[in-house]
């Protein structure tokens, strides 16, 4: 019988599997997708928010836990819980050395993310690396490794796991294992469970039938379910997720972090009606661009538009495609399909309301410049700068789902709780996990921080528990 049945094959399930094998543990490891698609939504990460009270390597400056933990406050607006969220802000403080020692090589910010410099380390070769580097590991370490298996049942007694089916063609393979990690993902892939989950709008539509998935299309929430089914306590619900706003024209599935439109903060956005719906400049990008994604899927057809003029051009990451321009807010409306009165009107206006117009501010892209609108609904709270200087630029938004956040209720040794209390050997790390921590918003970076701590947790408390 194996020792740790891990489920999984991303981030958080290879740190497990690693863990518990370094614990001694015989690991087998299922990943439900075929070995080019390995790493779920991993291979799309670029980075990891560390934790650091002096510079170290590539992150720059001092990042300390209470300024971490009032981020991580501020963009969930108090829904998460801060036991845990302490216990994965202060395992990013340790984790990379035991990376690197499977691996994962770092280097420092890119261009067009050099605010990150403080808070994030950049993995050379993005997470497509880091999921090979930590595959290649396990190889060597000895932990088995099957693709193309798909888990669809768990066998539990009273929370206590006892086997997994896995899918073969005609028929079911059981597994037996002493202990189980499962770090599966979420269900952001399954459609149908996108539609009951959102339901219908104001207006007749699903909105879930114009989400893209920036991630996997093998996260279909199997076991998520099925430990729902089985009286798991659960957290977060289930239109909460990671929502991006992302370009209109991007793929159904694995359009990653390409497909982001990062200028928001430094434009305007608007709906079909060619009205703006709320404040660009509440925060810098990487705290607020996973909350844009909902704001957009309460549009009228879950789409909106953003719009810039030349004066940003260079202090964003450039989008992979290139938007509409025009040389008028008229024919800029034109291209994008919008009314050119309504369109022309609403810049007019947030253009008079700025206050670099009438000298009351300095714009700063790198801080809050307190450049605001005044008396203009919704605010445009910093970085007001007016769109007068053609070319202008549009690009059409879609919501793009990274991950659900509907999971099951752990502790802090990663235990899945059963009517609160905590299963003797089956433990879960990673997305299926992670609204114990992101109740809603995101930080950039974080997501690898939950995954990797949990995950590593959960591994090296599976090992202990399958030698007793």
């Amino acid at each position: 019988m194996i020792d740790v049945l891990v489920i999984g094959g991303g981030n958080a399930a290879l740190c497990a599997a690693l863990m518990a094998r370094e614990a001694g543990a015989s690991v087998l490891l299922l990943e439900s997708a075929p070995r080019e698609w390995r790493g779920g939504n991993s291979v799309h990460t670029r980075n990891l928010r560390c934790m650091h009270d002096a510079p170290q390597d590539v992150l720059t400056e001092a990042y300390p836990e209470e300024e971490y933990w009032q981020d991580l406050l501020k963009i969930t607006g108090g829904l998460t819980n801060e036991h845990l969220a302490r216990i994965a802000l202060r395992e990013s403080s340790s984790c990379r050395p035991w990376m690197q020692k499977h691996g994962v090589r770092f280097q420092g910010s890119l261009s067009g993310t050099l605010h990150l410099s403080r808070t994030n380390a950049f993995f050379l070769g993005g997470g497509k690396a880091l999921v090979n580097a930590y595959y290649r590991s396990a190889e060597r370490l000895g932990v088995q490794i099957r693709y193309d298996s798909p888990v669809t049942r768990l066998e539990m007694e009273d929370g206590v796991f006892k086997a997994a089916y896995v899918q073969k063609e005609n028929s079911e393979e059981r597994i037996e294992a002493k202990t189980c990690v499962i770090a599966s993902g979420g269900f952001e892939s399954n459609r149908e469970a996108l539609r009951e989950a959102w339901g219908v709008n104001e207006w007749g539509e699903h909105p879930a039938d114009n989400f893209l998935i920036r991630g996997t299309r093998f996260n279909q929430g199997v076991l998520l379910q099925a430990l729902l089914n089985k009286g798991c306590d659960q957290v977060s619900d289930r239109t909460a997720a990671h929502m991006v706003a992302i370009d209109a024209r991007a793929p159904q599935y694995d359009g990653g972090i390409a497909t982001r439109v990062d200028c928001v903060s430094l434009g305007i956005v608007v709906n079909s009606a060619a009205v703006r719906f709320y404040d660009e400049g509440e925060d810098f990008w990487p705290k607020r661009y996973a909350l844009w994604g909902r704001f957009v899927a309460a549009q009228r057809g879950q789409t909106a538009y953003c719009l810039i003029d030349s004066k940003p051009i260079g202090r964003f990451m450039p989008p992979v495609f290139a938007g509409e321009e025009a040389n008028s807010i008229a024919k800029l409306a034109t291209k994008l399909g919008l009314d050119s009165t309504q369109l022309e009107s609403t810049v007019r206006e947030y253009n008079a309301a700025c206050s670099v117009t009438k000298g009351m501010g300095t714009f700063d892209h790198t801080v809050q410049d307190d450049c605001v609108t005044e008396g203009l609904v919704p605010a445009k709270t910093h970085w007001a700068l007016p769109l007068d200087k053609p070319p202008y630029f549009g690009f059409a938004l879609k919501p793009g789902v990274t991950f659900t956040y509907l999971g099951v209720r752990v502790d802090d040794e990663a235990r899945i709780h059963f009517g609160g209390k905590p299963s003797a050997n089956l433990f879960a790390a990673g997305e299926i996990m992670a609204g114990n921590v992101l109740g809603k918003g995101y930080l950039a970076g974080i997501g690898m921080t939950i995954g990797t701590a949990f995950g590593r947790i959960a591994g090296r408390e599976a090992g202990k528990q399958a030698a007793i």
